[in-house]
């Protein structure tokens, strides 16, 4: 898997679990705010588990679309695509209903500086979609942002703990959350609450970052000493099957894999496979932003790919000089500030 085109297949393989699931729930599939990271190849996911499956649905698409080249791919591979403003009231309300609606429109890099912008993406817009979809079921992108840090030995936060968000972003994400759960107690609109981190696929993600970080020389950071990862289509599947335990009120699960990572064995092991020198600055501290996703394996079973199996692929991009993206997780930061 060294080409894009490889990567892209394998990110949109559906399961057999999956097809049953999407076989399971009536409904075309709307997919707002698709333009993102994980939008196009959870679009494309969707219409190759409806295709082998022999499902009746349509899987729509909707973002601004800056890049008329991503569009033309999503349609291509039988997408349809809208473009809109979701921000814009007039557009968002000459939308098409659907049955189904995954919420992924939000915001995150650059939030310091744009701190109202992100509270207008990610607290007021969903207020507006959950009145126009108050029909249908939804499933909202969240983040695992919104729970405190917790001592690394724990197991990471269930859904039971109640959110402590630290920063502005992660307090929105919570005003997000809080804002979709109002309306689902008002219209008993059935919902799942997608809390995610973090997912990965060789382009972006926090091994992405660590090995670059390897392969360039430069030290790691282990101040924050543990995360958690998914691979993206684990992650995209996960938040299709979430259609099929809806709730009112909302359903919330967390989404990552089963391991709490170190961040220095990560480092390590990405060495061994480069050749090169693992560096480090700082040491672990106590404590980590940790989610534990028990419960979402329970419902979907453990994530297809594992981590040794995700280092492996991310090593042999990065040796071969792989595209990327510009789009950092910020997963070292303690201070909330993105």
């Amino acid at each position: 898997m060294k080409t894009v085109a490889k990567l892209e297949a394998k990110l949109a393989e559906p399961s057999e679990r999956l097809i049953a699931d999407l076989s399971s729930v009536e409904g075309d599939i709307l997919l707002l705010g698709v333009g993102g990271k994980m939008g196009p190849s959870l679009a494309r996911l969707a219409v190759n588990a409806i295709a082998q499956g022999g499902l009746n649905k349509k899987v729509i698409g909707v973002s601004r679309f800056s890049n008329d080249a991503a569009r033309k791919e999503l349609e291509e591979a039988g997408v349809q695509t809208i473009s809109c403003d979701l921000l814009d009231d007039k557009a968002l309300q000459e939308l098409p209903g659907a049955e189904n609606v995954i919420y992924m429109a939000g915001n995150k890099f650059g939030t310091t500086g744009k701190e109202h912008f992100t509270w207008a993406m990610n607290a007021y817009l969903p207020g507006r979609v959950a009145e126009k979809y108050k029909d249908s079921r939804i499933v909202v992108f969240s983040s695992g942002n919104v729970y405190p840090f917790t001592p690394v030995g724990g197991g990471g936060v269930d859904e039971s703990r109640p959110p402590e968000p630290l920063g502005e972003y992660a307090q929105s994400c919570l005003g997000r959350e809080r804002v979709f759960e109002h309306y689902s107690h008002k219209y008993e609109t059935p919902m799942t609450i997608y809390r995610l981190n973090y997912a990965i696929d060789m382009r972006y993600g926090v091994l992405l970052e660590i090995a670059k970080s390897i392969n360039e020389g430069r030290p790691i950071n282990l101040t924050m000493g543990h995360a958690n990862v998914i691979w993206q289509g684990d992650a995209n599947e996960m938040a299709l099957r979430c259609l099929t335990v809806c709730s009112s009120p909302p359903n919330v699960v967390n989404i990552t894999g089963p391991e709490t990572m170190s961040v220095r064995w990560a480092a390590e092991q990405f060495a061994q496979r480069l050749g090169k020198e693992a560096q480090f600055t700082g040491s672990e501290s106590e404590t980590a932003l940790l989610s534990n996703a028990s419960k979402s394996h329970q419902l979907f079973g453990y994530p297809r790919v594992s981590l040794l199996q995700m280092i492996d692929w991310v090593a042999e991009w990065v040796a071969a000089g792989g595209d990327t993206w510009n789009k950092p997780t910020h997963f070292q930061e303690r201070d909330g500030k993105f």
